[in-house]
């Protein structure tokens, strides 16, 4: 059985790196992993018999935009339905925002079309590491 917390009380940082490692979503190490956390309007991680096998979270600003991220699910639960739950827990606590975005791995947008999530015409970005993300597929020069 999962079970849910929407609280960073108690969040074992090191933990959360190995799952963030394992879904795999990057090396994101503890401590900032405890900072964006942090600073995120919503969070929320999934347990099963106390180990961390999901998490994700939201930065927002209370009324315009929320942006959710770092949706992650450990292997051994991906398939599972934990990841469309992740999702729809921070979706339901953005609900109040005039626009809700994303940036999704590439290749899993269709996971998110399922929410109604719909490609945007006119988003931009610039990355730290510029031609990483070219090469990831997250951006593009044209």
């Amino acid at each position: 059985m999962i079970d849910w917390s929407d609280s960073r009380e108690g969040v074992d940082w090191h933990e959360l790196e190995a799952l963030y490692r394992a879904a795999p979503l990057g090396n994101k190490n503890a401590a900032d992993l405890e900072v964006v956390f942090g600073n995120s309007m919503f969070c929320c991680f999934a347990r099963d018999n106390g180990r961390l096998v999901g998490a994700g979270r939201v930065l927002a600003d209370g009324r315009d935009c929320a942006y959710l991220c770092d949706v992650a699910v450990l292997p051994s639960h991906q398939g599972t339905g934990l990841g469309k739950q992740l999702i729809e827990r921070l979706l339901a606590k953005s609900q109040g925002h005039a626009k809700i975005i994303l940036y999704a791995v590439a290749g899993r947008e269709p996971l998110y079309a399922k929410f109604g999530f719909l490609r945007m015409k006119t988003a931009m970005a610039i990355f730290r590491n510029r031609q990483s993300a070219i090469d990831k597929g997250l951006l593009s020069e044209a």
